[in-house]
C-alpha cells in the first residue's frame, strides 16, 4: 500500500510538472527525468486513476475532461501540502515558484509598469511569466495561474474578484480639435464630421460601441471611424498623434488629460465604468505567490 501511494504522489507531481510546463519535453527539463519518464509516469497515472488524463499530439498535450476534473480537485489539495510543508520548514511566507499570469492587452499596458520591478526585487525567488492575450481560454489547460482582464466576469467555474472600476472617457489631442473643431454633444459623433478611431472587441471581432453614461442616461452613438485597432498603445498613439477622437479608460488617458496632451471631450458624459477582475482555478489553498502577486495588483490598482 505504501509503495503504491508513493508512486500516485510522485505520478501527481509529474502530472502537475506536464501542466506547469506545457509538454512532456519541458517537464521533463523542470523534473531532471527523461522525456519516456515522463510518459511513463503519466501512463501508471492514468492506469491506477482508470482515466485519460491529456490528449497528446506531436508538438502540444491538452487536458481532457476527466484530466481538467482531476486537476480542479487535487490540485488546491496539492498546493495545500506545499504550503504547509514551507510553513513546517520556516518559510510560510517566502514566495517562490513559478507564477504564470494571462493578461488582456489593456491590462498590461495600463496596469503593470515600474512598480513590477520592486515586486521582483522584493520576491527574490519567484519566476513571472506574463502572457498577453485576447482571450480569457482555458486557465486550467492552457498552465495559468491567474488572469487579470478588463471587461464583465465570465460565466465560468474559475473565482472571479473585482479589483476595480474605471471611467471610460471620449479623448482626442488637441491638434485634432484645431483642425476638426470641438464636438458639442456626444451625437455630433455620428454625423460624418469627426473622425473615431474604433477598438476591437477580442470577444466578437467588431469595434465596441461608442457608449455615453450621465447618471442614469445612456446614450448609443453610431460611429463609422475608418481605423480600428486591437491593441491599447496603438489607439493611444494614433490619438496623441491627432488622427482622431478616441474612447479610453481613465486610467491611461487621466495623467495626459492632466498634461493636457489630450482632452477630456463630454466630462459630463463619463459615468460609464469598466471593471478589471482578477480569475484564478480555487479560492481554497491559494499559494503564497499568487496571493502575493494579487496583493501587489490589488495595492496597484487601489492608488489608481
Amino acid at each position: 500500500m505504501r509503495a503504491s501511494s508513493e508512486n500516485l504522489s510522485s505520478g501527481i507531481g509529474v502530472f502537475a510538472a506536464v501542466i506547469d510546463a506545457g509538454t512532456f519535453a519541458a517537464a521533463s527539463e523542470l523534473l531532471e527525468m527523461t522525456p519516456p519518464g515522463v510518459s511513463r509516469a503519466i501512463a501508471r497515472l492514468e492506469k491506477r486513476l482508470n482515466i485519460r488524463l491529456f490528449h497528446r499530439t506531436t508538438r502540444s498535450v491538452s487536458l481532457t475532461e476527466e484530466g481538467r476534473r482531476f486537476y480542479e480537485q487535487v490540485m488546491p489539495h496539492l498546493r495545500g501540502m506545499e504550503e504547509a510543508a514551507a510553513a513546517a520548514a520556516g518559510g510560510a511566507a517566502v514566495v517562490r515558484g513559478k507564477l504564470r499570469v494571462n493578461l488582456d492587452a489593456v491590462t498590461s499596458r495600463t496596469v503593470l509598469g515600474p512598480p513590477l520591478d520592486a515586486f521582483m526585487d522584493a520576491h527574490p525567488e519567484l519566476d513571472l511569466e506574463l502572457i498577453t492575450r485576447d482571450h480569457l481560454g482555458d486557465l486550467i489547460s492552457d498552465g495559468f495561474d491567474l488572469a487579470l482582464r478588463f471587461g464583465e466576469a465570465r460565466s465560468s467555474s474559475l473565482v472571479a474578484r473585482k479589483l476595480l472600476d474605471t471611467p471610460v472617457v471620449t479623448v482626442a489631442a488637441p491638434a485634432y480639435l484645431a483642425r476638426h473643431g470641438h464636438p458639442a454633444e456626444p451625437q455630433a459623433l455620428s454625423e460624418g464630421q469627426h473622425r473615431c478611431l474604433e477598438f476591437r472587441n477580442p470577444e466578437t471581432g467588431r469595434p465596441y460601441q461608442w457608449e455615453f453614461h450621465r447618471k442614469r442616461k445612456k446614450l448609443v452613438v453610431q460611429t463609422s471611424g475608418r481605423l480600428m485597432v486591437n491593441e491599447p498603445g496603438a489607439l493611444l498613439h494614433a490619438c496623441l498623434s491627432g488622427s482622431g477622437i478616441a474612447q479610453m479608460l481613465m486610467l491611461a488617458a487621466e495623467p495626459l488629460i492632466r498634461e493636457g496632451r489630450l482632452v477630456n471631450l463630454f466630462p459630463d458624459w463619463s459615468d460609464e465604468r469598466f471593471p478589471l477582475y482578477a480569475y484564478h482555478p480555487s479560492r481554497h489553498h491559494v499559494p503564497a505567490r499568487t496571493r502575493a502577486f494579487l496583493d501587489f495588483v490589488v495595492a496597484l490598482t487601489r492608488s489608481e
